[in-house]
């Protein structure tokens, strides 16, 4: 009898070990902790998504007012305001688009006269005029119409309200986004485009 149960203790005994062994390996696959950080770092929420959609055509709009300086503005310091915003919002305008395919979200098409053909079309813009900042059709007509100092006076004035509208969709973003590089370039955003509506102010004698 002892002989018996001396086997099926060291039966059990087996058994237990090679269960031990097994809820090791496999805890410590489920507790890798890599996963769950990449998992974290590429979360975004419904406010990132809502964030590129806007300021995609929000940037759109200002670098078509921008193209519009050459041939028309008088002073220097508006063409080189102009030069700057083309170069940095179009490359964000291509990384927002980047996101919301990712997302398998819809990218906003180009709006009508957002291209380098003219200001045609640019009716289909009015019911963009109620997001912050943007310009309407008649708003663009007269820009466009515009030359020499009224030119600089009318962009100046028509682009401080456009970069105070992206620092409020901005700073949104900031604070209810999810998504790391969205938050980063909206931070991006705020201190670059309060930085130029300061210099905007000073040229239009405000400051």
């Amino acid at each position: 009898m002892r002989t018996t149960r001396f086997a099926a203790l060291t039966v059990s005994a087996v058994f237990a070990l090679a269960a031990c062994g097994g809820g090791d390996d496999s805890g410590s696959a489920a507790s890798s902790p890599s996963v769950s950080a990449e998992t974290s770092a590429d979360a975004h929420n419904a406010q990132d998504v809502s964030f590129a959609q806007g300021m995609i055509p929000h940037h759109q709009q200002a670098i078509e007012m921008a193209e519009l300086a050459d041939g028309r503005a008088a002073s220097a310091q508006v063409k080189d305001l102009a030069a700057r915003v083309e170069k940095a919002q179009g490359p964000e305008i291509t990384t927002m688009t980047g996101w919301l395919k990712a997302w398998d979200e819809k990218v906003p098409e180009s709006m009508p006269g957002m291209d380098h053909s003219g200001m045609d079309g640019m009716d289909g813009m009015d019911g963009m005029d109620g997001m912050a900042g943007m310009m309407d059709s008649a708003d663009m007509g007269k820009l466009k119409k515009a030359s020499g100092k009224d030119f600089d006076s009318m962009f100046l004035t028509m682009m401080v309200e456009h970069h105070e509208g992206a620092v409020e969709m901005a700073t949104t973003e900031k604070a209810k986004g999810e998504y790391k590089a969205a938050t980063a370039m909206a931070g991006d955003i705020v201190t670059a485009q309060n930085a130029e509506i300061s210099e905007m102010k000073k040229l239009l004698g405000e400051n």
